[in-house]
């Protein structure tokens, strides 16, 4: 076997590895990259004096300043002044979803696509309440919409600025600014009109786990909570199954620990017969050895319930407060540190609670609340936890938080939004909007005008530009020095940074070229634009299962190669690859945007793919002739 044949297939083999660990999510997307540089580099496939060379690229540089740059433009409240027109709109559930899926669209083209979902998410929330409209609704078309418009411009997401370095290495020159609004706002104009006349009838009309200031009907996933039956609460020698018949609250036991057991706090729960769609999924759980620091009774609805006996229990949020003073019963801090959380026979005025999604970035996504010990670190008290996947069976406190999951979290109001913004949670509740302009926002939108205009008449390139602008953001005060680089996302600049030599790798070793010529020899008979639409259809699909950054980096080399075989322009092919790397609709874990949504829209996995397979199949039908149109071979 000769010496590139060997290269070929240490490339190939490193490729599907990385595969199998992006698609497992263990470990982190970013420690993933960091493994493949390593493994290129001990198999001499990158020079060690290049290994970091990928940090240096215009691409990465660009990323992390445009992330600083939208944060300054969210803190500007730019978006939030102007969101207070939303509210007034008139009209029924089509508008709604129009409306703020343009907005949605619009943002996201110029800022971080879940940055711009993140401010629009309380709006479209306080709307859907108001309005009476299902979350589910209005929610996944945001987020899709968020998608859309990032693929209109070079700062819309990272993928564009990254294909628009890999076509300097092709032909000598980077994308403009706007060289995607052709393609881009075609797509984009087509999916937000599918979503907003026919795809949110897809879904189910779901409230989520956001119930807001009313209780919710139908289809609704409610809180998982905890609470303490104290001494003459009116619990006390009744059964499990009498819980549900206590008042109008809607309220359902699915776990119990004896007052004997409640000390031993940390293993899992075994679930009421009455609730036995919580056992879907769980058929391993039950073959694992029991935590042996606990003694639990199997719970039955028959079983009687004594004073210091804890319940977990479904309930939606607005009853929770009456179920606490119906029942005479408390709520035990789930954060860890052992001190009531509030909320029980008295609240203090100095406290409320608020509904808040756990993002993508949070520092709690992966922990517990027990790990975290939340009121002695943030000075908050975890009341309750809703997911709309199967949740594990275990104490509250002691449950993994995860990227989409909703907290009712309770803590001194004066403090709880610097508390959350700590946390990396997304408040869904009592989102106030100013009727007056902020103080920042002029100096934010002239700092970021004054960007783009440089980079439009070519005065300096796109990652100086905008590096310029992160700076001026601090030094206007926007965003405080300190907290600067906290609004760039490192996992992904480390993903990039480390996974751009492998993209280099794939070129040089000739491994993009060889699939390339599979890909030509068995489509020999097919026009280019079936070729085109393939490339196109294949990004799709593997950025419904990796991230939008990597599956760009993998695909480019291979677009490239497959237009030299052709002997065309590469511009359409890398078209075709930012289109497909944006269409991330078919999976919640596709981006982030997805992820975000999952909970406070109440959707199931195959959510996505009842809304995300017609959009895919329309980008895919759209797409193609544009990129023709405006980028011919």
């Amino acid at each position: 076997m000769s010496g590139a044949m060997i290269n070929q297939t240490l490339i190939f083999a490193l490729i599907g590895a990385a595969l199998l660990l992006f698609v497992l999510g263990r470990p982190r997307y970013d420690l993933v990259a960091l493994l493949v540089l390593g493994s290129l580099v001990l198999t001499g496939l990158v020079p060690g004096e290049e290994a970091f060379s990928g940090f240096a690229n215009p691409a990465v540089i660009s990323v992390a300043a445009i992330l600083i740059v939208s944060e300054g433009l969210r803190r500007s409240g730019f978006v939030d002044y102007a969101s207070r027109w939303i509210l007034k709109l008139r009209g029924g559930l089509n508008v709604q979803i129009l409306v703020l899926s343009v907005l949605v669209g619009t943002v996201s083209a110029f800022m971080n696509n879940i940055g711009a979902l993140a401010i629009f998410m309380p709006v479209a929330l306080h709307s859907a309440g108001k309005r009476d409209f299902p979350a589910s609704a209005i929610l996944m078309p945001m987020a899709f919409a968020s998608l859309l418009g990032g693929m209109t411009t070079l700062i819309g997401t990272p993928p564009n600025m990254i294909v628009s370095s890999f076509r300097i290495d092709a032909s000598g020159q980077p994308f403009s600014l706007f060289s995607f609004a052709p393609v881009g706002i075609g797509v984009a104009l087509a999916g937000i009109l599918f979503v907003t006349l026919i795809g949110w009838r897809l879904l189910p009309r779901r409230q989520g786990a956001v119930a807001g200031d009313k209780t919710v009907t139908g289809n609704f996933k409610a809180y998982l909570s905890e609470v303490q039956v104290l001494p003459g609460s009116a619990l006390a020698g009744k059964t499990l199954g009498d819980v549900a018949h206590l008042g109008e609250c809607r309220v359902s036991v699915v776990g119990h620990v004896g007052s004997g057991d409640a000390a031993a706090g940390s293993g899992r729960l075994a679930a009421v017969p009455l609730l036995g769609r919580f056992l879907t999924g769980l058929l391993g759980a039950k073959r694992r050895l029991p935590d042996r620091k606990r003694q639990l009774t199997p719970p039955s609805s028959e079983q009687r319930i004594t004073a210091g006996d804890i319940l977990v229990i479904e309930i939606a949020a607005a009853d929770i407060g009456g179920f606490l003073r119906k029942s005479g019963t408390l709520l035990p801090d789930l954060s860890g540190v052992g001190s009531p959380a509030g909320g029980g026979r008295a609240t203090e005025d100095a406290e409320r609670t608020v509904e808040a999604v756990v993002l993508p970035d949070s520092a709690l996504a992966g922990k517990t609340a027990a790990e975290l010990r939340l009121r002695a670190r943030y000075g908050v008290s975890l009341v309750a936890v809703a997911r709309q996947s199967q949740p594990e069976l275990r104490r509250i406190g002691r449950t993994t938080l995860r990227p989409g999951d909703v907290l009712l979290l309770k803590g001194r109001a004066d403090m709880l939004g610097d508390r959350l913004a700590a946390m990396g949670c997304l408040p869904l509740a009592d989102h106030q909007l100013s009727a007056k302009p902020p103080r920042a926002m002029l100096p934010a939108l002239t700092i970021f005008a004054a960007a783009l205009a440089l980079v439009l008449t070519g005065v300096l390139p796109a990652h100086v530009a905008f590096s310029l602008a992160a700076a001026a953001m601090a030094l206007a005060g926007i965003i405080p020095p300190r907290e600067l680089y906290q609004a760039v996302d490192w996992p992904v600049i480390i993903l990039l940074g480390a996974m751009l030599p492998l993209g280099t790798a794939l070129e040089t070793s000739g491994a993009g070229a060889t699939l390339a010529g599979l890909v030509l020899r068995l489509g020999s008979a097919w026009p280019a634009w079936t070729i085109l639409g393939l490339l196109l259809l294949a990004t799709m699909l593997l950025s419904a299962v990796i991230n939008n950054a990597a599956t760009v980096v993998l695909m480019a080399p291979v677009g490239i190669s497959i237009a030299h075989g052709l002997g065309v322009s590469v511009d359409p092919f890398l078209m075709a690859i930012v289109v497909g790397a944006s269409a991330s609709f078919l999976t919640p874990i596709a981006h982030q945007s997805n992820t975000l949504v999952m909970g406070p829209g109440g959707y199931a996995f195959g959510d996505y793919v009842r809304l995300g397979l017609p959009l895919s199949l329309l980008t895919l039908a759209v797409a193609v002739p544009l990129i023709m149109f405006f980028w011919p071979l």
